[in-house]
C-alpha cells in the first residue's frame, strides 16, 4: 500500500513540475543550394554599346538552368499557428568560386518575418518583390531558363534579377484559390519618402489545372540618385539602373521603371503544360535623363512543357518584344526569340541539360548617349547576355551543362 501511494505521489510530482516548465518552442535550420556549371557556345558576341568587331565565343558559364548558391532557412513556432520564419541566400560563380555580388555575401536574399496560416506572412529584408513572387510560376524561366529563355534582356523582369533592398512584404494566405501580395521597398533617401523607393502589388489565382496572375510594380530608381535596388549594392545604387542590355542600353538615364504584367499556365496532364505571359514595361524619364520620351515595351510569350517519361523533360518557347516609337524613332525596335531545353534527371538532385535559343531583332533604339544616338537594334538572348549582346540583329547560342542540388 505504501509504495501505491509513494508511485502515486511521485507521479503527480513529477506533472506538477512539468506544468510549471515552458514548452520548449519547434524550430529548424536547413542548409541548402545548388552548384551548376556548363559549356556555351554564342555567334557574334561583342559588348554592350558595340556596333561590331562580334566574335564568336567558346567559355565555361555557370548557373545557366539555376544560379549557383548556397542559403540558409528556417523557422520557429511562436504557438498559436504563427511561425517567425528567415531566409539568408548567397550567390556565387561556380567556375571561380568569386562572391556574385560584391558586399554583399547574402545578395541574393537576407530576410525575417512572420507567418500564419491564417493571416498571412510578413517579412523584411532583400528579397523579391510581390510582381515576381506571384507572376514567376508563370515565366518562361522554369522551362527554358533566364539565362537563355527570359524575354530579351529580362525586360519585364520575370526572371530574378530584380531584388530589393529595405523591402516590407506582405501576402495573403490562399482563400478560394486567391493569392494578394504587396510590397514597399524603401529609398532611404533624407528629405525625401518617395525618392528612390518602389512598390509593387500583385494577385494569384491557382486551383486545379489553372493558374492565373497579374501584377504591377513602380521602381524609382532615379537619376537624382539613391533607390532600393541595386545589382553590386545593400542600401543605395547611386542612381544606376540594373537589367541594362541591348534593349534599354539608350533609357539607362530614366527616373523610373514601370512594370504591368499578366501570366498564365494550365496543366493538360501529367505530360503537357503551357504557359503564357504579356507585359507591359515603361523607362519613364525626368531630371537628368538623355531622353525625352515615355519607352515603351511590349512583350507576349508563350512555354510548352512536355514530359514524356520521369527522367525527361522538354521545353520550347517563342516571344515578341515591340517597342513603340518615341525620342525620334520612326523604325521601333521588335526583338522575336525562340528557345529549346532539354533536360534529363540522373536523380532527385542531378540533372544534365542542353538549350538552345536564337534571337532577331529589326529596327531602331537608342545607343548609350540617348536620345542623341539612334542606331540599329542589335540581339540579345534571355539576360545572360546583358553584357555581351550580338553586335548585329541575330543571335544563336546553344548550352549544355549539369546541375546537382543539396
Amino acid at each position: 500500500m505504501n509504495k501505491s501511494i509513494r508511485r502515486v505521489d511521485a507521479v503527480l510530482f513529477g506533472a506538477a513540475i512539468a506544468a510549471t516548465v515552458p514548452a520548449v518552442a519547434q524550430s529548424s535550420v536547413t542548409l541548402y543550394g545548388i552548384v551548376d556549371n556548363g559549356v556555351s557556345y554564342t555567334n557574334g558576341q561583342g559588348s554592350l554599346g558595340a556596333s561590331s568587331g562580334g566574335k564568336s565565343a567558346v567559355k565555361m558559364t555557370p548557373g545557366v538552368w539555376a544560379g549557383s548558391r548556397f542559403g540558409l532557412k528556417g523557422g520557429e513556432d511562436l504557438g498559436g499557428g504563427t511561425k517567425a520564419i528567415f531566409q539568408l541566400e548567397s550567390g556565387f560563380n561556380s567556375t571561380t568560386g568569386a562572391q556574385q555580388y560584391t558586399n554583399a555575401m547574402f545578395g541574393r536574399q537576407a530576410w525575417v518575418g512572420l507567418t500564419n496560416a491564417t493571416y498571412g506572412t510578413f517579412t523584411a529584408g532583400r528579397q523579391y518583390a510581390s510582381y515576381y513572387q506571384l507572376l514567376s510560376p508563370y515565366s518562361p524561366t522554369t522551362w527554358i531558363t533566364g539565362y537563355y529563355g527570359a524575354h530579351p534582356g529580362d525586360i519585364d523582369g520575370l526572371d530574378t534579377i530584380y531584388r530589393a533592398n529595405n523591402t516590407l512584404e506582405y501576402t495573403s494566405p490562399k482563400l478560394f484559390g486567391v493569392t494578394a501580395s504587396g510590397s514597399y521597398s524603401l529609398g532611404g533617401v533624407a528629405g525625401s519618402v518617395n525618392r528612390g523607393s518602389t512598390w509593387s502589388a500583385a494577385l494569384q489565382y491557382a486551383m486545379g489545372p489553372v493558374g492565373l496572375a497579374a501584377g504591377f510594380s513602380r521602381i524609382d530608381n532615379s537619376t537624382l540618385g539613391g533607390g532600393a535596388w541595386g545589382a553590386d549594392s545593400t542600401t543605395t545604387n547611386g542612381g544606376s539602373q540594373i537589367g541594362v542590355s541591348a534593349l534599354t542600353n539608350g533609357y539607362q538615364t530614366a527616373q523610373a521603371q514601370q512594370r504591368f504584367a499578366v501570366g498564365g499556365g494550365y496543366t493538360f496532364s501529367s505530360a503537357w503544360d503551357v504557359s503564357a505571359t504579356y507585359s507591359n514595361v515603361q523607362y519613364i524619364p525626368g531630371v537628368g535623363s538623355k531622353f525625352h520620351d515615355t519607352a515603351i515595351f511590349n512583350t507576349g510569350g508563350l512555354v510548352l512543357h512536355w514530359k514524356p517519361a520521369v527522367a525527361w523533360d522538354f521545353g520550347a518557347g517563342y516571344s515578341y518584344t515591340r517597342a513603340t516609337r518615341a525620342n525620334g524613332i520612326d523604325e521601333n525596335a521588335q526583338y522575336h526569340q525562340f528557345n529549346l531545353s532539354e533536360y534529363y534527371s540522373l536523380s532527385k538532385r542531378t540533372g544534365l541539360y542542353a538549350l538552345q535559343a536564337y534571337q532577331k531583332a529589326k529596327g531602331k533604339t537608342l545607343g548609350t548617349n540617348g536620345a542623341g544616338q539612334i542606331i540599329d537594334a542589335t540581339a540579345t538572348i534571355g539576360d545572360g547576355y546583358n553584357s555581351a549582346p550580338s553586335t548585329s540583329s541575330g543571335q544563336f547560342a546553344v548550352g549544355v551543362g549539369i546541375i546537382h542540388r543539396f
